[in-house]
C-alpha cells in the first residue's frame, strides 16, 4: 500500500442505515400531508389554492430528499448542490414568466377558437 497516502477510507461501501423509526415516521408525515393535499382541494380559496398545494408538495419533495436520499446524513456539499439546483430551476422559470407577461397585450383574444374549423363548431356534440 501507499504509505504517502492520506486518504481516510471513509467510505465503507454500506449505505447509511436508517432506523426504521424515522423511516416509519418520514412514511407518516408523507400520508398526512398528501390526505392534507387532497382535503385542501374542498375548499375554494382562489389564488392560495395552488400556493397551499405547492407548498405541501415542496414539504413532501423535502422530506424524501433528506431522509430517502440521505441528504441528512450526508455531507453538506450534497445538500447545497441540490438547493443550488432547484434556485436555478426557479430562476429560469422567472425567466420564463416575465417573459410571458411582456408579450400579454399582443395576445389576440380568442385566437385558437378563430382558428378552428367551422365545419365543427364546438357547441354541437360530434
Amino acid at each position: 500500500m501507499n504509505e504517502g497516502n492520506t486518504h481516510n477510507n471513509e467510505h465503507h461501501g454500506v449505505g447509511h442505515i436508517v432506523d426504521w423509526k424515522v423511516l416509519i415516521g418520514v412514511l407518516t408525515a408523507l400520508l398526512v400531508l398528501t390526505y392534507l393535499t387532497v382535503k385542501v382541494t374542498e375548499f375554494d380559496l382562489g389564488p392560495l389554492n395552488i400556493v397551499i398545494a405547492l407548498g405541501i408538495a415542496t414539504v413532501k419533495a423535502t422530506l424524501v430528499c433528506l431522509f430517502f436520499m440521505h441528504l441528512y446524513y450526508d455531507q453538506p456539499f450534497n445538500s447545497l448542490v441540490l438547493v443550488s439546483s432547484v434556485l436555478f430551476v426557479l430562476v429560469f422559470i422567472l425567466f420564463s414568466l416575465i417573459d410571458l407577461s411582456a408579450y400579454q397585450p399582443d395576445i389576440i383574444q380568442d385566437y385558437i377558437s378563430s382558428m378552428r374549423d367551422p365545419a365543427y363548431p364546438l357547441d354541437e356534440p360530434q
